[in-house]
């Protein structure tokens, strides 16, 4: 089992790039996460504003048949 985690003597590199490929990761979809409930909040907001508008009269189609 050493071996494995030895990796040949090259396991010090290989297991921090796989660490740094990992938090990169982890920060990456914290940071879409955070990024996505603002963009929610945001919606939210905006949705509460149009509701809060006066609707727009709709213009009666012609009836010509």
């Amino acid at each position: 089992m050493n071996e494995f985690f030895s990796m040949g003597g090259y396991g010090s590199y290989i297991w921090a790039s796989y660490g740094i490929a990992a938090i990169s990761l982890i920060v990456l979809l914290i940071t879409t996460l955070r990024g996505l409930g603002q963009s929610r909040t945001e919606l939210d907001q905006l949705e509460t504003v149009l509701k809060s508008r006066r609707p727009r009269r709709v213009r009666p189609k012609d009836q010509t048949s």
